[in-house]
C-alpha cells in the first residue's frame, strides 16, 4: 500500500516520500495517527498544495521540541518496586510508568513518546529514549529500585543493589560509607593546591639534581687541572 508521510517516520522516509507499507502498518499506525495519507492523485496534489505551509508548521514544532529536550535531556526518574533478591521485579516497569514519572517532574510526554523496546524487568539504572518530535529524541534515566535510598545509592554508583550487595551491607551502612568516601574527597582547590606542591617539590628536586651534576663537573674539571700541572 502506498503513502505519503506527513512526518519524517524512522527507518521508512521523510516528509512528502511517497513510500509502500504493509496495509495493516498503515490502516493500524500511519492513517489514524495523521502520520501519512493515501497516496492518490487527489491526495498527492492536496500536500503540494499544502507543502510550504506543513514544512513549516515541522519546522516551529521542532524547534519548540528542541528547547525542551534541553531541559529534559539527562533527566532522572526514580521508580520504586517491589524486588526479589536477585533484583527481579515483582512486575514491571512501561512506558506509560515512565510517561507518568516524566510527566510528573514537570515535563508533559505521552506513553508512544516513550521508546521502550521491552517493560524493563530488573532494579537498575536504565537509559531510555523519549521522542519529542520526529526529528528530536533525548535521554532520560530511569532508576528503578527497592526504596528511595536504594535509588540514591545507585544514582551515585550507577549499579544495580542485588542480593549480594545486602549480605554484605545493610542501605544505611552503603549510604554512610559513600558520603564517607565523598567527604574525605578534596576540593577542587585543596586539590590545585596538593597538584602545585607536587609540581614545586618536583622543580627543587630538579634543581637540586642540576646542582649536584654542576659540583660533580666542577670537580672533575679541578683534578684534570691539577692532573695537568703535576
Amino acid at each position: 500500500m502506498d503513502v505519503i508521510l506527513l512526518e519524517r517516520i524512522e527507518k521508512l522516509g521523510q516528509m512528502g516520500d511517497v513510500v509502500t507499507v504493509k496495509p495493516g502498518f498503515a490502516r493500524n499506525y500511519l492513517l489514524p495517527l495523521k502520520k501519512a495519507v493515501t497516496a492518490t492523485a487527489e491526495n498527492k496534489e492536496h500536500f503540494e498544495g499544502q507543502r510550504t505551509q506543513l514544512e513549516t508548521q515541522n519546522l516551529e514544532l521542532k524547534t519548540e521540541a528542541e528547547k525542551v529536550g534541553k531541559k529534559l535531556d539527562g533527566a532522572k526518574v526514580i521508580m520504586v518496586r517491589q524486588a526479589g533478591e536477585a533484583g527481579q521485579l515483582y512486575g514491571s516497569v512501561s512506558a506509560r510508568d515512565i510517561s507518568t514519572g516524566v510527566t510528573e517532574a514537570g515535563f508533559s510526554v505521552g506513553r508512544g513518546q516513550i521508546k521502550l523496546d521491552n517493560p524493563i524487568k530488573a532494579v537498575g539504572v536504565h537509559s531510555v529514549q523519549v521522542a519529542l518530535h520526529p526529528e528530536v529524541s533525548v535521554e532520560v534515566i530511569v532508576n528503578v529500585a527497592r526504596s528511595e535510598e536504594e535509588a540514591k545509592i545507585q544514582d551515585r554508583t550507577g549499579q544495580a543493589i542485588v542480593s549480594g550487595d545486602e549480605e554484605a551491607h545493610t542501605v544505611e551502612e552503603l549510604v554512610e560509607e559513600l558520603d564517607a568516601d565523598e567527604s574525605n574527597m578534596p576540593d577542587e582547590d585543596e586539590a590545585d593546591n596538593q597538584a602545585k606542591a607536587q609540581a614545586d617539590a618536583d622543580t627543587e628536586s630538579e634543581a637540586a639534581e642540576a646542582s649536584d651534576e654542576e659540583a660533580e663537573a666542577s670537580s672533575e674539571e679541578a683534578e684534570e687541572q691539577v692532573e695537568e700541572k703535576e
